[in-house]
């Protein structure tokens, strides 16, 4: 049975706990030689000095006990120690901003979202497919143009942040089902809270290796020092130059134990991370394909099996344990490897593979956009989409499809099956709902003006005084070009069914990102004064503007995604469960009965032991409470987080069937616990 998403999030958290291990005993390891070191130059300069005062005088003899120092020992410690985590710390603030951060100093270069060219078209299309699928925002994408090996990672603190690194040689030289099985590997890396460890490794490693560069420092500084004062005899430039040389042997040693570290923790997650883009994908031959493709790609080239993933950029090293394929050549050797062997990793995906690279034999990679639909069918698809929206617009009453409640299987065993997991119906879902939607409306959800528009075109009112308002303070306080584009997206949104509007905010999330921070203050302000035209929220308007600020706000206002988890038991947060599931409850039902019956299904899976949770009046509930209930309990770990949002499916599909209005307010609650839910497919089981 396979892993669930919160098995695995909660692996990688006793992950980091292993790391903060490895990195104490590196740090030991550090300490000991350093202070060795620093003790025979300390021993070796007592002895020369003796020499030079009493020059008459037989030397005095050196001994292995003159090395013992406790007082060296605890400054020559506090010193390493200091330089370390300060040094880690420091990386870490650095990578604070998350995923960006690290593909920009790899060399990558932001997509446009809006791209016509068929190479980044290719790209950005499987990503937005693989994004809605998993339900995830749809992720930056930064392509490394100058990358031509076969390579790429996912970057970030969390699934709100995460960023999407690609070569420009993965692009080209894959094909749709292979570049599609490298993304499927790295969205279960988003899925299973691997970015998080790997981005405190970076921070860790940083710090180990920064003895090797004060090394580096003395030796310039003591060259320079005997280069001023070459004619001074008491000029001690050669020690020193000899204590940088031995604290940058130690730096290798940390390279070390940087790559132990490394290889330790990255290895068996690959195997995983491998094992679920066969399970997204259904398709063995992706992923296996992508793989053989390196090795092929890497004949001629006896260093490596895998020369043609390696990377050029220079800061390619620190962010090894990230990618898809092994980024450098370690001179270390394959022990130390960040990946397992390539034939290792298609043997677990094709066991009647038979290990031989060399046999391996691949046809030629055709050149298309990446789209599961042809440019042909998408282009018919905009022109009936704008048909309809003519034969709407000139409807007295326009109104879109109703929407029928998805029926749904009743619950099968334990554990939520479509939390962090993704099938291949779900990809095909994703491909089919955005190939139906008019070209516009997809191309505006894009790009940073479109995507403003799109978000007020969804919020304007039906009822003509609200709206009037509405579009009072668009044309006053939005861009002028945006104020033009909602007007000419409105008609078109209203031939969307109502699972659409979500997907277009995800859509839209990435090039929200692109704001300048002015401009973002200014939507922000728009979005809100929308929704308060009249005087009240809606459950559509609450879940918009909730999924749009969980994502956006910690960008604009510089805070890290990385929230710390600390309640582990379910008892410190009863208050907010009863909000949350009693506002469920009155959400889906009108009838007491069923809210009741909706209400005590949910709290079932609390079990006996959890006391205080009860149903609160409506009038207690509400989204306000919703929100702040929220905010503590994403502070949950993982095994009770599953808990919680088991409960929250049980209260939503009690009698059977999910209505539009609940899946969006559980989709909006669960993503707010950082949890991405994949789009609710009839006929599937919600547990």
């Amino acid at each position: 049975m396979a892993m669930d998403f919160f098995d695995h999030q909660d692996k990688a958290r006793q992950k980091t706990g292993y790391l903060v291990w490895m990195f104490f005993a590196a740090v030991a390891a550090i300490i000991t030689l350093t202070y060795f070191v620093v003790s025979l130059f300390v021993v070796g300069a007592g002895l020369y000095q003796d020499v030079q005062k009493n020059p008459n005088q037989p030397a005095r003899q050196f001994a292995i006990s003159d090395l013992w120092n406790p007082e060296l020992l605890l400054i020559v410690g506090g010193i390493v120690i200091a330089v370390v985590v300060l040094g880690s710390l420091y990386k870490l603030a650095e990578l604070r901003a998350g995923g960006k951060v690290i593909a920009e100093s790899l060399g990558g270069r932001l997509l446009s979202n809006g791209a016509r060219d068929v190479t980044e078209r290719k790209i950005l299309n499987v990503v937005e497919e693989m994004a809605i699928a998993s339900g995830v925002p749809v992720p930056p994408v930064y392509m490394m143009d100058d990358e031509d090996g076969i390579n790429a990672f996912a970057a970030g603190f969390s699934p709100s942040d995460a960023v999407i690194g690609v070569t420009r040689g993965c692009v080209e030289k894959l094909t749709r089902d292979e570049l599609q099985g490298v993304m499927a590997h790295e969205f279960s890396h988003i899925l299973n809270g691997d970015m998080r460890i790997n981005i405190r490794l970076m921070g860790v490693i940083h710090g180990i290796l920064l003895i090797g560069l004060i090394g580096m420092i003395i030796i310039r500084m003591a060259m320079y020092s005997g280069h001023s004062h070459r004619r001074n005899e008491k000029n001690n430039g050669l020690a020193f130059v000899v204590l940088g040389f031995a604290l940058l042997v130690i730096g290798y040693a940390g390279v070390f134990f940087a790559n132990l570290i490394k290889a330790a923790v990255s290895r068996q997650r690959e195997f995983l991370a491998d094992a679920s883009a066969v399970q997204f994908t259904r398709n063995p031959g992706g992923i296996s394909g992508a793989l053989k493709r390196i090795a092929v790609e890497s004949r001629g080239y006896e260093s490596s099996e895998s020369y043609a993933s390696n990377l050029s950029a220079p800061n390619a090293e620190e962010a090894s344990h990230m990618f898809f394929g092994e980024g450098v050549t370690h001179w270390l050797g394959s022990s130390m490897s960040t990946h397992p062997p390539l034939a290792m990793r298609i043997k677990r995906i094709e066991p009647n593979f038979d290990g031989n690279l060399k046999n391996i034999k691949l046809k030629p990679v055709k050149q298309d956009t990446g789209s599961a639909e042809s440019d042909s069918s998408r282009s018919k698809m905009g022109m009936a989409g704008l048909a309809a929206v003519g034969m709407m617009a000139a409807s007295s009453t326009p109104t879109p499809p109703p929407a029928e409640p998805i029926e749904i299987e009743p619950a099968q065993g334990n554990g939520l099956n479509q939390i962090g997991q993704v099938s291949k119906a779900h990809i095909n879902y994703a491909s089919q709902l955005i190939a139906k939607m008019p070209e516009p409306v997809v191309r505006a959800a894009r790009e940073p003006y479109g995507a403003r528009a799109l978000v007020y075109a969804l919020l304007l009112d039906d009822e003509k005084q609200v709206r009037s308002q509405q579009l009072r303070q668009l044309e006053q306080h939005a861009d002028e070009q945006v104020y033009r584009d909602t007007l000419r997206l409105e008609p078109m949104l209203m031939i969307l069914d109502e699972a659409a509007p979500l997907t277009l905010i995800d859509l839209a999330i990435a090039p929200l990102r692109e704001l300048s921070p002015n401009q973002y203050e200014t939507f922000k302000r728009n979005v809100i004064a929308l929704i308060s035209a009249d005087q009240k929220i809606s459950l559509f308007e609450w879940t918009l503007q909730r999924i749009l600020m969980h994502h956006l706000e910690p960008v604009f206002n510089n805070q890290s995604q990385d929230v710390k988890a600390v309640h582990g038991q379910l008892h410190p947060v009863v208050s907010q469960l009863s909000v949350v599931i009693s506002t469920l409850a009155y959400v889906g039902n009108q009838d007491p009965n069923e809210v009741q019956k909706a209400f005590d299904s949910a709290v079932s899976e609390f079990g006996s032991h959890l006391r205080g949770v009860e149903l609160l009046d409506a009038q207690s509930c509400g989204l306000k409470a919703v929100g702040q209930a929220l905010d503590e309990l994403v502070k949950l770990k993982p095994v009770p987080k599953r808990t919680v949002v088991h409960a929250l499916a049980k209260a939503i599909s009690s009698d059977g069937k999910v209505t539009v209005r609940e899946a969006e307010l559980f989709r909006a609650i669960v993503d707010s616990l950082d949890c991405p839910v994949p789009p609710l497919l009839p006929g599937q089981p919600l547990l």
